[in-house]
């Protein structure tokens, strides 16, 4: 599933690598034209105001100099003001304090009265503006006003087309245009080419994970290309390499756990075989064999049991049942309980504690995963030897240290001895009773009581496993109930991965 979402995203990945690099493209291709057009347009509006403006203002100045608005006034005039109309191919009406039109270049107005909400705005010394972008023309209107006393002697009203700035702004727009669409064929010509450059290793890329997907395929992704995608080959390599890792391990695990229960099994049937091929054997036999047979079953019932922890340990929901605990007393008492052994294999066993040590956690599962460490430093130890066993505690956490003058284990061994079935030496470890699982189990234990173990060891000098796990028993997420003063904590496995 992981790899198809993998796959699915490389594909979309080319898609959204040619839609960026064209729409970063034309994005402020189009943005850029539309600013120079606009840009255009007001700056030419607006120099064509202030020249309306100046030229009107100069007649307004006339006027006043001569006296206001009057026919005669006008009639001195009209050659200046149709010179004025013609010159921007225009329209002016001169009317007087009283809205009366006296002059209209056009010859269509003379003699009425003219009223307009703008020409009522002029009477109060306001210039009004209006363009009517449909028909392309600005009209003005303009108070002639007494500079003594601001009063209104008359209005100019300025009509002039904008036909000419219309036009240009026109074959400004058309040359942007045509300019605009080489830059964007251009741009889409670029995205095809560089969206094909990525898209090829990532074509590459999704083959292989296909191949991968199908099960077709044992080898790595070559780490090629662009850095960004070197680096996804590296990680893409690393989980492949986590997940064949995983894969082996389950296929080593199934293997051992047959060969394991299939061993007990095939001594019984040989030894049963060997009862019922002999008909005279005697009843000294018979209790020889059946007591071989009782072993062989005792072993293969810890095996299973074993075996049973282990999934108990391994399931999602993992339950911790946590509760203040005496660590002092439980490892006095694992001692106790391993004192016959030790007896028996003359080894010498010491407990030294620097403090008082109480501790949240799982009393049952960690008496195990120590037990576990006790019991191996005693098995896997020469006569006459020891076990120390200590405890220690900071602020946060608790230490136990098991040593022992032992066998030790090789170097090349300590990364492996937490494996399931992993034996250092398999013919000693099926003589001491050994099933291989009891240090996996001790480490998930540990594991999950948020600690961790470390191994310290040289062969024929011995072996000193380091215990760390926190005082308070924390975890961000988690459900958790309290029966009789114990917390019942369920692990939920990170599903994130």
């Amino acid at each position: 599933m992981k790899l198809d979402k993998i796959r699915n995203f490389f594909r979309s990945l080319r898609f959204r690598g040619f839609l960026s690099v064209t729409l970063a493209g034309v994005i402020p291709v189009l943005l850029f034209s539309s600013l120079i057009l606009s840009s255009y347009d007001r700056s030419a509006m607006d120099e064509r105001l202030n020249t309306l403006r100046d030229h009107s203002g100069s007649l307004a100045e006339i006027f006043v100099s001569l006296g206001g608005v009057n026919d005669d006034t006008v009639s001195g005039l009209k050659d200046e003001i149709l010179n004025f109309a013609n010159l921007y191919n225009g329209r002016v009406v001169i009317t007087d304090a009283n809205l009366h039109i006296i002059y209209d270049t056009f010859g269509l107005e003379d003699g009425k009265t003219l009223i307009s909400s703008e020409a009522i705005k002029s009477f109060y010394g306001l210039d009004t503006t209006y363009r009517n972008t449909d028909r392309n023309y600005i009209e003005l209107t303009v108070p002639v006003k007494d500079s003594a006393d601001e009063r209104v002697l008359g209005t100019m009203v300025l009509s002039f087309s904008l036909a000419d700035i219309h036009a240009t702004y026109e074959d400004l727009q058309y040359s942007i245009f045509m300019i605009s669409l080489v830059v964007v064929v251009f741009i889409v010509i670029f995205a095809v080419i560089h969206s094909a450059s990525i898209s090829k290793p990532l074509s590459k890329l999704s083959v292989e994970i296909d191949q991968v997907n199908d099960g077709s395929s044992d080898s790595s992704i070559p780490v090629k290309g662009y850095s960004e995608l070197r680096g996804i080959a590296a990680s893409f390599n690393r989980m492949l390499g986590r997940v064949r890792k995983m894969e082996g391990s389950r296929e080593e695990f199934v293997s051992n756990v047959s060969h394991e229960l299939k061993t007990p099994m095939t001594s019984m049937k040989v030894l049963a075989d060997s009862l019922i091929s002999n008909p005279d054997a005697t009843l000294d036999m018979y209790k020889d064999f059946m007591t071989d047979i009782d072993a062989e079953i005792e072993r293969e019932n810890k095996i299973i049991n074993d075996l049973l922890e282990l999934v108990k340990l391994d399931r999602k929901n993992a339950v911790l049942n946590v509760a203040p605990t005496d660590m002092n007393e439980m490892i006095n008492g694992l001692l106790k309980r391993l004192k016959p052994l030790a007896d028996k294999n003359d080894i010498d066993l010491f407990f030294e504690s620097f403090r008082p040590v109480t501790a949240e956690v799982d009393e049952v599962k960690l008496s195990l995963a120590l037990m576990n460490l006790i019991e191996n430093a005693i098995k896997y130890n020469r006569p006459d030897g020891f076990v120390r066993v200590s405890l220690n505690a900071d602020h946060r956490y608790f230490f136990v240290k098991v040593s022992d003058s032992g066998i030790g284990i090789p170097k090349d061994s300590e990364d492996r001895i937490f494996e399931r079935f992993y034996r250092v030496d398999k013919a000693r470890s099926r003589g001491t009773g050994g099933t291989g699982l009891g240090l996996s189990i001790t480490k998930n234990i540990i594991v999950l009581h948020h600690g961790e173990i470390k191994v310290y060891s040289r062969e024929n000098e011995g072996t000193t496993f380091t215990v760390r796990i926190p005082l308070s028993y924390i975890v961000p997420e988690k459900s958790k109930t309290k029966k009789g003063g114990i917390l019942h904590v369920h692990e939920k496995e990170d599903t994130d991965n």
